[in-house]
């Protein structure tokens, strides 16, 4: 194989020796640039293993960096120079640049990673070619649905939207110019420009990128595993904030609420029905009572909403935060059209006139995000919204689902470019406004907004995606799992499902409804979401499938502690909720295509069930010991296993060695306390140690990272022949309304003997004889000999402490 790619090498170079060759070279601190016969171009480095390369371009203007946060740190590189190459160095990322042949060669501790073998640069395009490993696979063009591994595949870079997808898709919403390789690098091509990406189509061991225009340039990021990969990414293109936790809880959401006493009815209907809720979406009828006409609105239809403020004020009371749908589009027949106009806030033609064009909804412009005359005036809608007490942003339609390629958009710098130009980077310059003047309305409070489309980095702008208009039906909900994993794999870990589907479906379907949202308790946000001829809203379905989704729901409530430390984890290193398989066993390459299953963080191992009528779902179960989190047994990883099933329950099984924090069911985030904090251990002889941590503030505060207004406790447990020892460590300042000691009731899984001695902190704790004994005293354990589980209850409040069981 070694051959092969030094074939593949030679064969590209051979063909630039024709058309390229060194003339110079300077060097700064961090960069390297390079003058040839015919090409000019810089390479920059960065910290964490990463290495951008930018080609001058004859015939296309350089747009600015997209992908790059702005605060990304640049890293010292070394220069090494002789006589047939020039060696970039920075961190454990190498950049070989040939001679003669100005080929660009990609190395980590010695090892090639991938070669840039060429540049195209014309009037009509320009574009990159790569030599590829035969062996490796490929992640990344964002979502799609053609399996984990896209290579073989060619896909158009033009974020469009699919209506009604189910199993197959080559174009959807929210693509990313961008590839993950099993080596442990990626590949970002910092381009906006309509284009396309060939992951290797011609099975001849090339990888290329080719674009209409935009930026010449591309990024290689390298890792030790995929976790530091990831973090590396984020570290180069933003991390994203924490979304405020009522953003975790649920959502009443359809296409849509017409009025305002339907909002309230629906609320009281979740009361009645004993459903948390957190948040209520309200869709375009808010602005008109037509789906046709009113879009640019952006301002309450009175007749249908007569006082939307006190609305929102009454649902906040209950704890329930207002989400509305904003899209870029302004109808000519719409109330602001003339004001947008005068403002000078609409995109362009060539004769310097507002661009109107037809689409579904009506004769329209477009929104011009891209310069502060544009941003300013679609920025005051946001703010009134804001001053009217809405809490929760929803960007739609910002592909854009329509946008002609000669439409004008004005730069900053007052450039003009085309609309193909910056076709793909519009919802990631939608969702920046967005962000900027979330935080300039609410500077003490954390953003939440939704976008169906944006670009590489965008999650440093808090941006919620979801998977588009999916169909309603098995069909629509087998491949998301796959669009989850991928976005996760490029920072956008919040990626999720419309659950139980959008788009179609004549007759209520149960039993896929009921399997959709029994997912979503392990997806990052659960918001059933649909068109209206069937209710998507669990609480109008009849009583068996309301039974069965609401203990799901209250699950998802139960175990927030966990899933919010999960949000805490993203924050920090860009760790996905949702991690695929892969990340288990990086030795095991088959583990990539693992399109099904997944895990929820580290404790658990989530398979949705896809297909109707199924008592036993086939898992790829890891190596190690799990237990099904449903009844407790015991399970042997490292096989293929048909886990039983029934419509209550979906396969979930949970880690030996792992930590799962939660708490009583709340109403909603409002009344979410951490007082009491059930943890659970799950014990296996075989594990003699693991970790897990608890991640707490006041769920809605800015600054609490920064600040370090929160607590963070680490669990550490260490199994001996001196028994079961669990360390708790604390860190972090606190925040308003922390509880000064929580009550925390440790239940011990597969614990198999009444315990000779349990202390906390080098004091005895006593063993008594009955669970209601139990709850009744402030420090206790309990052995409970059916379920083979040890339960003991002591008060912690910070520091380091020591629970001991022998």
């Amino acid at each position: 194989m070694r051959n092969q790619v030094v074939g593949i090498i030679l064969l590209w170079c051979f063909c630039f020796y024709a058309v390229a060759g060194y003339v110079s070279h300077s060097a700064t601190s961090n960069t390297l640039t390079i003058v040839g016969d015919e090409e000019t171009f810089t390479l920059s480095a960065y910290k964490g293993d990463a290495i951008e390369v930018v080609y001058d371009s004859r015939y296309h203007k350089q747009l600015p960096s997209y992908a790059i946060a702005p605060d990304a740190a640049s890293s010292v590189a070394t220069v090494s120079d002789s006589e047939k190459t020039l060696r970039f160095s920075s961190g454990e990322l190498t950049a070989v640049v040939d001679k003669q042949s100005l080929s660009v060669r990609f190395e980590k501790a010695n090892e090639l990673l991938i070669l840039q073998s060429g540049f195209n640069d014309t009037e009509t395009g320009l574009g990159f070619t790569f030599a590829i490993d035969p062996q490796e696979k490929l992640l990344g063009g964002g979502q799609r649905i053609k399996g984990m591994d896209r290579r073989g595949h060619k896909f158009p870079l033009y974020n469009k939207a699919h209506y009604g997808y189910t199993t197959d898709s080559t174009q959807m919403y929210y693509g990313l110019p961008a590839i993950m390789s099993s080596k442990k690098y990626m590949l970002l091509f910092d381009n906006s420009a309509t284009g396309e990406m060939d992951l290797d189509s011609q099975n001849n061991n090339t990888l290329s990128f080719s674009a209409v225009s935009g930026r010449a340039s591309y990024i290689v990021v390298a890792g030790n595993s995929y976790p530091d990969l990831i973090e590396n990414y984020v570290g180069l293109t933003g991390k994203q904030s924490m979304p405020p936790r009522w953003a975790l809880g649920n959502f009443a959401s359809r296409f849509g609420y017409r009025n305002q006493q339907e909002v309230y009815d629906v609320v009281e209907r979740f009361e009645q029905e004993d459903m948390p809720l957190d948040a209520l979406v309200l869709d375009l009828y808010w602005f008109g009572k037509d789906i046709q006409g009113h879009m640019g609105n952006l301002a309450w239809d009175r007749e249908a909403f007569p006082e939307p403020e006190k609305m929102i004020a009454d649902l906040q009371g209950k704890g329930v935060n207002t989400v509305v749908i904003t899209e870029p589009f302004i109808l000519s027949t719409s109330k602001r059209w003339q004001e947008a106009v005068d403002s000078k806030a609409i995109a362009l033609n060539e004769s310097g006139e507002p661009y109107r064009f037809d689409f579904y909804f009506g004769n329209t412009g477009l929104v011009d995000v891209f310069n502060e005359d544009g941003r300013s005036w679609f920025a005051e809608a946001y703010q009134r919204l804001d001053e009217q007490g809405v809490t929760g942003w929803w960007g739609d339609l910002g592909e854009p689902e329509v946008q002609p390629d000669d439409i004008l958009h004005r730069l900053d710098d007052g450039t003009m470019v085309r609309g193909d130009a910056i076709h793909n980077v519009y919802g990631h310059k939608w969702a920046e406004m967005v962000y900027q003047e979330s935080v300039s309305l609410q500077p003490t409070k954390r953003p939440m907004i939704m976008m169906r489309s944006g670009f590489l980095g965008s999650q440093r702008y808090g941006l919620i995606p979801w998977t588009g208009d999916v169909s309603r039906s098995w069909g629509g909900l087998e491949p998301q799992v796959e669009l989850s994993l991928q976005m996760s794999l490029f920072g956008l870990a919040y990626t999720h499902s419309d659950l139980g589907g959008f788009a179609g479906g004549e007759q209520f379907d149960a039993e896929m409804y009921t399997r959709w949202l029994q997912y979503g308790v392990f997806q990052p946000v659960y918001r059933p979401h649909a068109q209206e001829q069937i209710a998507p809203e669990p609480v109008f379905h009849d009583s068996k499938t309301k039974d069965i989704v609401r203990e799901f729901i209250k699950l998802r409530y139960r175990l927030m502690p966990y899933t919010y430390s999960l949000a805490y984890q993203n924050a920090v290193s860009g760790m996905p909720l949702m991690r695929p398989l892969m990340f288990e066993d990086e030795s095991n390459i088959s583990y990539i295509d693992e399109k099904n299953s997944y895990l929820w963080g580290d404790a658990f191992l989530v398979t949705p069930v896809i297909e109707p009528g199924v008592r036993a779902v086939n898992v790829n179960v890891p190596n190690g010991v799990w237990f099904d989190y449903w009844t407790g047994e015991k399970i042997q990883g490292g096989q293929q296993l048909d886990i039983p099933v029934s419509l209550e329950t979906i396969p979930v099984l949970v880690r030996a060695g792992s930590f799962i924090p939660m708490v009583n069911t709340p109403t909603n985030e409002k009344h979410y306390n951490t007082e009491k904090l059930a943890l659970h251990y799950y014990f296996d002889a075989t594990v003699k140690g693991s970790q897990g941590m608890f991640y707490d503030d006041d769920g809605i505060s800015a600054q609490s990272l920064s600040s370090q207004h929160y607590q963070k406790v680490t669990f550490t447990a260490e199994n001996s022949d001196n028994g079961l020892g669990i360390a708790f460590n604390s860190q972090g300042k606190g925040y308003a309304g922390m509880p000064k000691t929580r009550e925390i009731t440790l239940s011990i899984h597969n614990w198999p003997l009444m315990p000779t001695l349990v202390s906390f902190d080098a004091r005895d704790i006593p063993v008594v004889a009955s669970e209601q004994a139990l709850d009744l005293a402030t420090q206790a354990a309990f052995w409970d000999t059916e379920n083979q589980q040890l339960h003991v209850k002591f008060d912690y409040a910070a520091g380091s402490k020591r629970l001991l069981i022998k």
